[in-house]
């Protein structure tokens, strides 16, 4: 990432932003189709579906979908937990979309949250999810170390009574670095991840042990740096007996010296960030 975002950074990120913009838009038309009886497998599938037939061939990660309790990831042990399952839909039920594809060589990571009619729980954790984006980006505009930032959220989680879920990811991350990937009509995956987004980010993991810095945001001290340039998928998630909340979106971060330039969300027109603006 450059220091001025202009010209040709500024079609990086046009293109990043579009494929964004898809995944949420995958994301509110299947959170709209879901009815009780649906489970977590065959929401993972409608996600798949409506987003291959716009083109997607390639992915981060394949979708994932988990209601009830599962939103917070209560009693989640093992990697494999994080699976789809047969849990189905209930009426008041919380539940999140997580999905990452790949389109024309740029990479997303969302997730949206929501509940199948009123869930008066989950609504307050995603109005209270606003404080995490704002605290975050002053953080990293500080150039405070990720780990630092990291604590910080920690600490927000705490006053506001909530637990952090994000601890329950592999090496507890609330972001991780996203790439262009080279475009494939169709890629292996291993784990439902595509190879070709994790051996970029394993690429990225390599440099970084070499140069004292970790494509992974997380509460330990390979952590402990300050912000790289580069695009960051951002994932605060809050939990709150047996329900769960977050978002997820692409966090800008340059070499700037223009504090407003040195960091910025890749987008505000986000359904979260319109929520927020629509209960002012």
């Amino acid at each position: 990432m450059t220091t001025a975002v202009a010209g040709g950074v500024l079609a990086e990120l046009r293109g990043f932003r579009e494929v964004q913009r898809l995944a949420y838009d995958c994301a509110e038309a299947v959170a709209a189709q879901l009815r009780p009886g649906v489970t977590e497998r065959e929401a993972a599938r409608m996600q798949r579906d409506w987003l291959r037939e716009r083109g997607v061939r390639d992915w981060f990660h394949l979708p994932f979908a988990w209601f009830g309790d599962r939103t917070a990831f209560v009693n989640f042990r093992v990697p494999l937990q994080f699976f789809p399952t047969g849990r189905r839909l209930e009426p008041g039920m919380p539940f999140i979309l997580d999905l990452a594809p790949v389109h024309r060589g740029f990479t997303a990571d969302v997730g949206y949250s929501g509940s199948l009619g009123l869930n008066p729980v989950q609504d307050r954790l995603l109005a209270d999810l606003e404080a995490y984006r704002g605290l975050i980006l002053r953080g990293v505009r500080a150039r405070r170390p990720l780990r630092e930032i990291y604590a910080d959220v920690d600490r927000l989680m705490v006053r506001q009574g909530y637990a952090n879920r994000h601890r329950a990811y592999p090496f507890g991350v609330i972001a991780h670095k996203v790439d262009r990937v080279k475009e494939r009509s169709w890629s292996p995956r291993l784990f439902g991840f595509g190879t070709q987004s994790l051996k970029g980010l394993a690429g990225d993991a390599l440099r970084g042990h070499r140069d004292g810095w970790s494509p992974l945001w997380s509460p330990y001290r390979f952590s402990d740096h300050p912000p790289r340039p580069g695009l960051w998928a951002v994932e605060p998630h809050l939990g709150f007996r047996g329900t769960g909340a977050k978002f997820e979106e692409i966090l800008v971060v340059t070499d700037s010296r223009d504090p407003e330039q040195s960091a910025f969300w890749l987008d505000d027109d986000l359904p979260h960030v319109r929520r927020w603006a629509e209960e002012k």
